[in-house]
């Protein structure tokens, strides 16, 4: 089991679903975690639950963003996990709509690694980042346009990232999860109609969990994999495979 003993890790969008399961799984291993989320009873918990320090902070508020990320310090990881969906069709597609999925999903996320990168490099260099994207920036999902395009661009961001960063010895790297159960998701996928037909996707036969995602994540931010750079790891059950 990989140990982040004496580190340091931001992670966004940490109050729920896969940002949480990344704070606790970070706690267990010996991290010390800085948590953003925009929901303080969220916050509170993962206070007292496992010692974070916690900011509130709407990142879709480009100066909010910039100035939560001075807050939170010079840290070793960060964890972009924060993201949001708004579920429109092409024809149907609002300009708020775009805004709110873009604004949290790519630019939240870029500003983040833009700070992060900035005293990281400040600092001498070293650390690594992921971001969390999705299946959906691979295949076309109905209703999901901007979330696709704010996925896939994540992913194209995080190959500059690798390369920009690599000379600094900042290793950049992103995860694309399938379904995962959060509570919402496990609501939103109890239909057999619209489970079935999306699960027979998966050779696997089980969509992920929000665990299966934490652990992929610390996996790729600990020293096991030094040269691992640039890469988009999927976390589908083998969905992209078929």
């Amino acid at each position: 089991m990989n140990s982040f003993a004496d580190k340091t890790v931001i992670i966004t969008g940490a109050g729920k679903g896969i940002g949480r399961a990344c704070a606790e799984l970070m706690a267990q291993r010996g991290a010390h975690v800085v948590a953003m989320a925009r929901t303080p009873s969220d916050l509170e918990t993962l206070a007292s639950g496992i010692g974070a320090r916690t900011i509130t902070v709407d990142l879709a508020d480009n100066a909010a963003a910039r100035a939560a990320m001075t807050e939170a310090g010079t840290a070793d990881y960060l964890i972009n996990c924060a993201g949001t969906n708004v579920l429109e069709s092409v024809l149907d597609m609002t300009e708020d709509g775009y805004e709110t999925v873009m604004g949290i999903n790519l630019r939240a996320a870029l500003i983040c690694a833009q700070e992060f990168a900035r005293a990281r490099v400040k600092a001498g260099g070293g650390g690594a980042i992921v971001n969390v994207t999705s299946i959906a920036g691979h295949r076309g999902f109905q209703d999901h346009m901007v979330y696709a395009a704010s996925k896939a661009g994540l992913e194209g961001a995080t190959r500059v990232m690798a390369k920009e960063l690599g000379p600094h010895g900042i290793r950049v790297n992103a995860v694309a999860p399938t379904v995962t159960m959060t509570e919402l998701a496990a609501a939103a996928w109890s239909d057999p109609a619209k489970k079935d037909p999306m699960m027979v996707r998966h050779p696997m036969g089980r969509f992920a969990e929000v665990e299966d995602v934490a652990r992929s994540i610390a996996m790729l931010l600990s020293d096991d994999a030094p040269v691992v750079t640039g890469a988009v790891l999927p976390i589908d059950g083998g969905f992209l495979a078929v």
